[in-house]
């Protein structure tokens, strides 16, 4: 079968590559067209149409973490103060403080290492706090004495538990100036660790739940 050169207009053999008269090749290639767009309304633009997304995990900036975290630790510093058990009080520091830096920075996922952060720097101003209040209590109330009248009386009933000689005479230099002022150091620091583990697992908690939620 023969077909019109388009070029010279000669006849040519169906299958030939070039036209045997003016040498044009006589194979097409037929390019599809891209389907038409979508009719959109008169000075409008057509945006591909993408899922939101519930949380964006973005580093933890201290200087944003400040305020929830001392905030946090103001409010369970007082729930301390009116009777909340210390270990409570130190967890739920933690977790206040995730739940606030969420809300200063809405749309941010906060995750459980983020959380451990957010805590364990609630818990450090919650010992700061607390370390604050009750240095005001002893030199404003004149509590020194009470309360080195009640260490006294801890170390005594220890004392009365064991008749070991060696025991006994450790507990008596104990109950000299030097021993007193060694357990209240020895007790701040044993808080101020307390304060920082047990806040952070708080905040390590709350970043885990709050972390699923964001994914769901």
């Amino acid at each position: 079968m023969e077909q019109p050169c388009y070029k010279c207009g000669q006849a040519v053999e169906e299958g030939v590559a070039f036209c045997p008269h003016c040498s044009a090749p006589q194979i097409r290639v037929v390019i599809a067209e891209p389907p038409p767009a979508a009719a959109t309304p008169e000075g409008t633009v057509a945006l591909p149409t993408s899922r939101p997304e519930a949380g964006i995990a973005l580093p933890m900036r201290w200087s944003a973490a400040l305020q929830p975290c001392a905030l946090a630790a103001l409010i369970a510093s007082l729930l301390m103060s009116l009777g909340l058990y210390p270990v409570v009080a130190m967890v739920s520091a933690g977790f206040l403080a995730v739940i606030l830096y969420r809300q200063r920075r809405p749309g941010t996922a906060v995750q459980a290492v983020t959380g451990l952060k957010l805590g364990a720097l609630s818990g450090l101003f919650l010992f700061a706090v607390s370390s604050i209040l009750g240095t005001l209590v002893v030199v404003f109330l004149h509590k020194g004495a009470e309360i080195r009248n009640e260490l006294t009386a801890r170390i005594d009933q220890a004392a009365s538990r064991t008749t070991d000689p060696q025991a006994l005479a450790m507990f008596d230099r104990l109950k000299t100036p030097g021993g007193l002022e060694f357990l209240m150091v020895f007790g701040l620091f044993f808080a101020l660790f307390a304060a920082v583990l047990l806040a952070g697992l708080g905040g390590a908690l709350g970043g885990t739940i709050f972390g699923r939620r964001d994914k769901s």
